[in-house]
């Protein structure tokens, strides 16, 4: 059975910084991950994804020059660091994973509908 789990969201203030942990089970992290968000009354948005072997990650340009996603292949665990975070980005932080691919494709890695393990969250809350 495969189990996503995400754990590290917190509330902070603006300027601050977290890292999130996906923590898996029933799959090899050994391909593409993900990490999505979703605020209250949005879509749920993708945040970066990261392929095995060394490949660039993905990111949300909006995103990329304070998110770092990385990975523990031994720990099977992924991360995502975040640094001066903004009210803007509280919401809800998934982690998921697609059912085959070892590598994020470039046209569909930002979708949610490619992935099909997800986690159930971890909530992310910015205050000014």
């Amino acid at each position: 059975q495969v189990q996503l789990v995400e754990s590290g969201g917190d509330s902070v203030q603006a300027g601050g910084s977290l890292r999130l942990s996906c923590s898996t089970s029933g799959i090899l992290i050994n391909r593409c991950m993900a990490w999505f968000r979703q605020a209250p009354g949005s879509e749920r948005e993708a945040v970066a994804a990261v392929a095995t072997g060394g490949t660039t990650p993905f990111y949300a340009d909006a995103l990329k020059d304070r998110f770092t996603i990385s990975r523990d292949i031994p720990k099977n665990t992924v991360y995502l660091e975040m640094t001066r975070l903004r009210t803007e980005d509280t919401a809800m932080y998934y982690c998921a994973a697609p059912e085959f691919s070892y590598l994020c494709s470039p046209s569909a890695w930002g979708k949610p509908d490619w992935y099909k393990y997800w986690g159930q969250g971890t909530q992310v809350t910015v205050s000014s």
